[in-house]
């Protein structure tokens, strides 16, 4: 294992500005030929990892309350507990306690650090699904020049705790370190990576077995009003979680505003373990790697699936799609019909007979 070295830090070091690191961002990353999967992150049953640029940490769970400190992009702390403190104006008005204060729920990605005994062969000749079980794992890009937009536009290209890949290659390198080599099935555009397999927790078809399926009547309901999404065996209820869904739209056309996720009936009509997805437009897009739990209910594109990227649910966040939690995300796809095949991990479906969606307003 390695000595830490943060983007930060990284900076700090070479005395280099955005601008100019991200000129040679990729030369970088490409001479070397060693995985600098950090060290060091502190010990916790929970950690939080902060999701954007700095946050401040509070002497109380209140934001108008002293700062004591400053934490950056990546920085891990210990996850102590969840509270309810005082942001007015805001609807989260959670806040996590860590060691050292007080910082905004929203700004933390929930994570853990629970490194894995690597695999030396692939249990499955054609690959194998896996899940980041640590709070980010560095990448070196296996076949350059990147293809992605998010790469052209990350100065340290990294995967973050919970998302899915598929590994088709093992190989050892000189200093004796286990490698996977990372690839997308689905949405792609081409990229393939290498990194420490420690970081990586092969999926395993029990995890996936699906929840109550001699279950006939099935149904999914998102309140976009209230942001959150239950799901129904006839008329009782088994499951609920915060979501967030896309936000009301207002326009010269439609004073009165529509939501990026439209109310309306909808069938579920493909999932898949992992999706690259990609949409909008430059600047208001997004293009995101690895998302896991993926339950498509809309032609449009709109999909029940997992979120590492922020910690706002219960807050429209998305641009259409209905974000949820890792756990949330993967109980959903469980419980939803059809059922996917475990090593293909994707499957799609005409005509009848898969779980039905209800988005609702209030």
């Amino acid at each position: 294992m390695h000595q830490k070295l943060t983007r930060r830090s990284f900076l700090k070091l070479t005395g280099l500005g955005f601008g100019s690191l991200a000129a040679g961002r990729w030369s970088h990353l490409l001479e070397t030929n060693q995985v600098s999967q950090p060290a060091g992150f502190p010990s916790g049953e929970r950690l939080g990892r902060v999701l954007d640029g700095k946050v401040e940490v509070k002497i109380r769970p209140d934001i108008d309350s002293q700062t004591v400190g400053e934490l950056f992009e990546d920085d891990i702390v210990v996850w102590l507990r969840e509270l309810v403190g005082s942001r007015p104006l805001w609807i989260n008005q959670r806040f996590v306690e860590t060691p050292g204060g007080y910082i905004y729920a929203p700004n933390l990605q929930m994570v853990r650090n629970q490194p894995n005994q690597p695999l030396s062969t692939l249990p499955n000749p054609d690959g194998m699904w896996v899940e980041v079980t640590v709070p980010y794992v560095d990448l070196i890009l296996a076949n350059p020049p990147p293809r992605s937009p998010w790469l052209e536009h990350t100065v340290w290209p990294r995967l973050y705790y919970s998302q899915i890949m598929w590994v088709d290659q093992i190989k050892i390198d000189d200093n004796g370190q286990i490698l996977y080599r990372l690839a997308e099935r689905y949405g792609s555009f081409g990229d393939i990576f290498w990194a420490e397999a420690e970081a990586f927790r092969p999926l395993t078809p029990d995890e996936i077995t699906p929840i109550n399926p001699g279950v006939e009547e099935k149904l999914v309901v998102v309140d976009v009003t209230y942001q959150t999404l239950a799901c129904y065996e006839g008329d009782s209820e088994v499951y609920f979680c915060r979501v967030s869904t896309g936000p009301k739209i207002d326009s010269t056309e439609n004073p009165e505003g529509k939501w990026a996720t439209p109310p309306g009936k909808h069938t579920i009509w493909r999932k898949m373990f992992s999706v690259h997805m990609t949409g909008g437009t430059t600047g208001g897009g997004y293009d995101l790697p690895g998302i896991g739990w993926t339950t498509l209910f809309s032609g449009q594109g709109m999909a029940i699936h997992s979120t590492f990227w922020h910690n706002s649910y219960g807050v429209p966040r998305s641009h259409g799609c209905v974000n949820a939690s890792p756990d949330d995300a993967k109980w959903v796809f469980r419980w939803t019909s059809p059922v996917v095949p475990f090593d293909v991990g994707d499957l799609t479906v005409a005509g009848g007979g898969s779980t039905r969606v209800l988005v609702v307003e209030g």
